[in-house]
C-alpha cells in the first residue's frame, strides 16, 4: 500500500465533512414521524433536488475512484454505458414515471407482482438485494482504501468509521435527509473533479490543449475497439449493455423508483430523471478525462509513480502529491461524500425492499410505528452485510474494480429487464410462461458463468466448468443482457400454451396509449 502523509487542517476538513453530514441526520430525524416520510420523503422536495439526488446516487466513489483508474489502464471503453442511458431514457421515461406513481405504494417489485405474481416480485427483489449488496461493498472498500492510503490507518479501521456515519446517518435521517445530502454531496463531487482536472491541464508546461492533444494520440480519449465481436470487450458490448442498463436502472431499480415516489408531481419526477440522467452523464465524462489526463501526466513529463503502484490507485497518489494544502481536505471531502450520498441511498432503499416487500407480507397487520422501527433495523442490518462486502474486498487485486462491478451486475441482473418489458410490451404474458422465462434464464446463467469464470494462480488458470468449444463464448458483459433477453422471448412463447385472462390495460404499455388516444 502506498502511504501519503496528509496535512493536519485536510484532516480537519474531513472530519468537518462528516461531522456536518452526521448532524444534518440528526436535524432531519426529528421529522421522521411515519415510514412513508421515512422512505419517500415529504413529497415537498423540488425537481432539481431530486434529479441532484439520482446523480449524487448514480455516481459514488466507483465514479470518482474506479473511473479515471479504469481510463488510466485503458480508455473510456466503459464510458458507452453511461451515454446509452439518456438515448434509451428519452423514449421510455414518460411512461415509466407516472406507471410507478400510479401502481405502486413503495416497492418498485409490487409492479412485477400485480402483472406476473408473488414470485416474480420476490425474484426481482431478490436480484436487486444481491447486486447492490455488491455495489454496496465495492463503494466502502474504494473509499476505505484511498482514505488509508493518506492517514496511514488500517483499511479495516477507516472501513469501519465510515461505515458507522454512513449507518447513523441513515437510520436517523430517512430518505428525506439522504436527497437533501445528495445534493450537498453530489455538489462537493463535481467540485473536487473540476479541481483535479484544471489542475491536470495547466500545470504542463506544454498547457492544456496539447495535453489534450497528446491524450488523444496515446489513445486514451477512444472508445474502441470497433470490431463487431461480443467475444471481446468492444464498443457494441457496452452499447448494447448500456441499453438495457438503461432500463434496467431507471426501470426497476428501487433507488431511482423510490426518487420518483418522493417527487411532488409526474412532471417534477420526469424533470428529476432528466436531471439526474443529464448530470451523470457529464461527471462520467469527467472523470474519465482526469484518467486520460493522468496517464498523459505521468508519461509524457518530469513526474513519475512508485514501481508498484496499480491502476486503481494512481488518483488518490496524485491527490496527495499534486494538489495544495486544503485543496487535498476538499478533495477527500468529495470522495467521502461520494461514497455517502450512494451508500445513504442504498440502504435505505435496501430497507424499503425489506419492510414493503418481506415484513409486511409476514405481518400484514403490522402499525406504522413497526414499519418504522423495522426499516431502521433493516438499515443496520444491511450496513453488516455492507462491511462484510467489503472486507472480501481488501486483499482482492485484479483487472480493476470497475470492470467487476460491470461484471457483478451482469450476473445479478437475472433478466429483470426482460420480466418489465414482458409486463408493459404484452396483455397476452402471464405468469406461467414468464416463470418458464426465468427457469430458462437461471440455467443459462449457471452454464455462462461456470464456463466462463476462471479459477487458480497465473499460469494455471481454468474454468470452474470446461466444455470445451461449448463453453460460453462471449465477453462475461453479454450474460445480463442475453439473459433479459431470454426472459423476454422464452416468457412470451411459453405464455401462449396457457389460457389465461388478458392482463389490465393499465399495467401495460396498451393501456398508456389508449387513454392518450381518449
Amino acid at each position: 500500500m502506498i502511504q501519503n502523509s496528509i496535512h493536519l487542517i485536510d484532516v480537519l476538513i474531513v472530519v468537518a465533512s462528516v461531522l456536518f453530514t452526521i448532524g444534518a441526520g440528526f436535524y432531519f430525524a426529528r421529522r421522521q414521524k411515519s415510514s412513508d416520510r421515512y422512505f419517500a420523503g415529504s413529497k415537498t422536495i423540488p425537481a432539481w433536488a431530486i434529479g441532484l439526488s439520482i446523480f449524487a446516487t448514480l455516481l459514488s466513489s466507483v465514479t470518482f475512484l474506479a473511473y479515471p483508474a479504469a481510463a488510466y489502464k485503458s480508455n473510456w471503453i466503459l464510458l458507452v454505458q453511461g451515454l446509452m442511458v439518456p438515448i434509451v431514457l428519452v423514449g421510455i421515461i414518460g411512461y415509466i414515471v407516472p406507471l410507478f406513481r400510479k401502481v405502486i405504494r413503495l416497492s418498485t417489485y409490487e409492479y412485477f407482482e400485480r402483472r406476473f405474481g408473488v414470485f416474480a416480485r420476490m425474484y426481482s427483489s431478490i436480484a436487486f438485494l444481491l447486486t447492490h449488496f455488491s455495489k454496496m461493498g465495492t463503494v466502502l472498500y474504494l473509499v476505505s482504501i484511498a482514505l488509508s492510503s493518506f492517514t496511514g490507518f488500517n483499511v479495516f479501521t477507516v472501513m469501519i468509521i465510515l461505515s458507522i456515519a454512513i449507518i447513523t446517518l441513515t437510520v436517523l435521517g430517512g430518505m428525506e435527509a439522504v436527497i437533501w445530502m445528495d445534493v450537498i454531496q453530489g455538489c462537493l463531487l463535481i467540485g473536487g473533479g473540476l479541481l483535479c482536472l484544471g489542475i491536470l491541464l495547466f500545470r504542463p508546461e506544454c498547457g492544456p490543449m496539447t495535453t489534450l492533444h497528446q491524450a488523444f494520440d496515446m489513445g486514451k480519449i477512444d472508445v474502441g475497439p470497433y470490431d463487431f465481436s461480443f467475444a471481446d470487450l468492444t464498443f457494441w458490448v457496452m452499447v448494447i449493455n448500456g441499453a438495457f442498463y438503461a432500463l434496467q436502472k431507471y426501470g426497476t431499480d428501487q433507488t431511482i423508483v423510490q426518487r420518483y415516489l418522493a417527487a411532488k408531481s409526474d412532471k417534477d419526477a420526469k424533470k428529476a430523471a432528466y436531471i439526474g440522467v443529464f448530470a451523470s452523464v457529464a461527471v462520467w465524462t469527467l472523470f474519465m478525462l482526469i484518467g486520460a489526463l493522468l496517464y498523459v501526466f505521468y508519461h509524457t513529463g518530469n513526474v513519475s509513480l512508485p514501481a508498484d503502484i496499480n491502476a486503481d490507485k494512481v488518483f488518490p497518489y496524485f491527490i496527495s502529491t499534486q494538489l495544495p494544502t486544503g485543496a487535498v481536505g476538499l478533495v477527500l471531502s468529495a470522495l467521502v461524500a461520494a461514497a455517502l450520498a450512494s451508500l445513504q441511498s442504498d440502504l435505505n432503499c435496501i430497507s424499503a425492499i425489506g419492510v414493503e416487500d418481506y415484513y409486511q407480507r409476514i405481518k400484514p397487520n403490522c402499525t406504522d410505528k413497526q414499519r418504522l422501527r423495522m426499516g431502521r433495523i433493516l438499515v443496520f442490518t444491511a450496513g453488516l452485510i455492507m462491511i462484510t462486502v467489503a472486507t472480501l474486498y481488501i486483499k482482492w487485486e485484479g483487472e480493476g474494480v470497475l470492470g467487476v462491478v460491470f461484471g457483478l451486475y451482469a450476473i445479478f441482473s437475472a433478466g429483470i429487464v426482460g420480466i418489465f418489458l414482458l409486463g408493459l410490451l404484452s396483455r397476452r404474458a402471464n405468469w406461467q410462461g414468464l416463470y418458464i422465462g426465468i427457469g430458462v434464464c437461471i440455467l443459462f446463467t449457471a452454464y455462462a458463468v461456470l464456463t466462463s469464470t476462471k479459477v487458480g494462480a497465473d499460469g494455471s488458470e481454468h474454468v470452474i466448468l470446461d466444455l470445451g468449444k461449448y463453453n460460453f463464448p462471449h465477453h462475461k458483459y453479454m450474460l445480463g443482457v442475453y439473459s433479459h433477453i431470454i426472459v423476454f422471448v422464452v416468457g412470451y412463447i411459453a405464455s401462449m400454451f396457457f389460457k389465461t385472462e388478458p392482463a389490465e390495460a393499465h399495467l401495460t404499455l396498451y393501456g398508456y396509449f389508449k387513454e392518450k388516444t381518449k
